[in-house]
């Protein structure tokens, strides 16, 4: 299992790579393939419907309820009065700019990359539930 440094590396690496991808409302067809490679690439196994796409829990077991963890990885386009280049990422006084960087990708990535714990334990989530995230 990844360890929590490594974990957070990749989320931030995600979070860089969804913002450097333009994904307007209804055209976000390649930031879900960024995130179905993410989950080819740590073994979670998912699905994607259009541009929806969920990861489940290896221990789903579809006679226990689901809690389902919700987010969205489209954006706005940006305002006329953006400074920089929305697509761009950069650090400044230890904060990561870019379109979306505030929005739903940031805790959308370290989401991701986070129930990656989750997702490879039998801990809580898998006694009770079947952790499922999209």
């Amino acid at each position: 299992m990844k360890s929590i440094e490594i974990l957070t590396t990749e989320a931030i690496e995600l979070l860089k790579n969804l913002i450097q991808t333009p994904s307007f409302s209804s055209e976000e067809d390649q930031t879900a393939l960024l995130l179905e490679q993410w989950f080819i690439q740590n073994l979670i196994p998912f699905e994607r419907e259009n541009n929806n796409v969920w990861a489940y829990n290896q221990h789903f077991d579809a006679n226990k309820p689901t809690l389902l963890l919700n987010s969205h990885h489209d954006t706005v386009n940006p305002n006329t009065a953006y400074t920089n280049n929305p697509f761009d990422t950069f650090v400044k006084d230890g904060k990561l700019f870019g379109l979306g960087s505030n929005d739903a990708a940031w805790c959308f990535s370290f989401f991701t990359c986070n129930v990656y714990l989750f997702l490879f334990t039998k801990k809580f989530i898998s006694q009770y539930c079947n952790g499922c995230f999209c």
